[in-house]
């Protein structure tokens, strides 16, 4: 029954070429001409798993080696991510499963740690094979398609920094700062006194030893705090920013942290929010859920307006970076595939063939299906001294 049920989902796609080989041997190619991938199901079980929740199913049916591909496993994720057959019903048991998965994994004060700890803590020796030189776990700024992933990443710290404004002598608060790259470029460059906290251990270590190695202590603070910890000290800053971090809040919390954003920043101050999101917001596909970003949620522009505008907050440029995510995912898989051997050495193949998935099915996301990149300037209180156009962002 499940074979055939594939089948029909599968002659229904159009625009790919590939091949499919089930356990007893028989192969069926779907398309016209040479598949460009050809998907092995080695174990019949498989079938019902993927027809029940084809992304979990999929998902853990390759990580364990049930099902494997040949050629090209971007290709396989843009096929997903490109037609309705991603977005095929789930069963009653599955959605259930999924609703109990987000509600374990809410980003509550605590929660928020193991959730940080799950993902970014694998080792900065992990990250280092493949992010770049900065180790920019997030969304590069291409200003051609050629642009290597560190002269993108470059663009993005400075592009950032212009649409904040910086001025000598300024504070600035990066809320999940990651390895330390943008707040040492703030500092550097503008001469501002920089705050970093993030939830990481390993990203925590890393960014101070890089900012005592730049002699910059004297201008940055590095801080393993939650920003709801950070608002009882009754601190300010000109300007706060936060580049990736926001998809781990999750939706209940959000009034919460822009609450802790108002506390946070100085009268007439200048915000940038760099987040995943969605033009219908959602949690991320169940098996990302699950294996990669638990607790995450990819909020709607509806969503951060209707919520930013309980407080003092006035947006005053939005800037979708939908394509670049797709060029710096492409990046990042690549550089995962060169040391892949490394990898399988320190985490073994099922993981693997998890961030494989994970980065490709990402790259597709963005390139194919309904992944968006929000990037967000807004001012506390209303001001009429910002620029009337965005030329300025362009000007060296």
């Amino acid at each position: 029954m499940y074979k055939h049920f594939l089948d029909r989902w599968f002659r229904g796609l159009t625009g790919h070429v590939f091949a499919v080989r089930f356990w007893d041997g028989s192969l069926k190619t779907y398309g016209e001409g040479s598949p460009t991938f050809t998907i092995i199901i080695k174990k019949e079980s498989v079938l019902g798993e993927i027809a029940r929740n084809l992304s979990l199913g999929f998902g853990e049916a390759y990580m364990r080696g049930d099902v494997d591909v040949e050629g090209s496993v971007p290709e396989l994720c843009a096929m997903f991510h490109g037609t309705d057959i991603k977005n095929a019903s789930l069963s009653f048991g599955a959605k259930v499963a999924n609703f109990i998965l987000r509600q374990q994994h809410r980003g509550r004060l605590g929660r928020a740690q193991k959730n940080v700890e799950h993902h970014y803590d694998l080792g900065n020796d992990f990250y280092a094979m493949w992010l770049g030189k900065e180790r920019l776990y997030s969304c590069a700024y291409f200003k051609a398609p050629h642009d290597s992933i560190d002269t993108a990443q470059a663009n993005k710290l400075e592009h950032i920094c212009k649409k904040l404004f910086l001025q000598a002598g300024e504070t600035l608060l990066d809320v999940g700062c990651g390895w330390g790259a943008l707040v040492i470029h703030a500092a550097k460059k503008y001469g501002v006194k920089a705050y970093g906290i993030t939830l990481s251990k390993g990203q925590f270590e890393y960014a101070s030893q890089r900012v005592r190695e730049e002699g910059l202590t004297d201008q940055i603070t590095i801080e393993l705090v939650d920003y709801r910890e950070l608002i009882r000290r009754g601190v300010t800053f000109d300007k706060v920013v936060s580049v990736g971090m926001f998809e781990h809040v999750g939706l209940k919390q959000y009034p919460e942290y822009f609450a802790a954003t108002d506390q946070l920043m100085k009268p007439g101050g200048i915000g940038v929010l760099h987040t995943i999101g969605k033009m219908q917001s959602g949690a991320f596909d169940p098996w990302v859920e699950k294996y990669i970003f638990p607790g995450a949620h990819l909020p709607g522009l509806d969503e951060i307006a209707s919520t930013i505008n309980r407080f003092a907050f006035r947006v005053t440029d939005i800037e979708n970076w939908r394509p670049h995510y797709a060029f710096t995912l492409d990046h990042w898989l690549e550089g995962f595939e060169a040391n892949i051997e490394k990898v399988r050495g320190m985490y073994g193949e099922s993981f693997v063939r998890m961030w494989r998935l994970y980065l490709a099915g990402s790259s597709a996301g963005f390139r194919y299906g309904d992944l968006d990149l929000w990037q967000i300037q807004f001012t506390k209180g209303l001001r009429n001294d910002l620029p009337l156009t965005r030329e300025y962002l362009y000007q060296e």
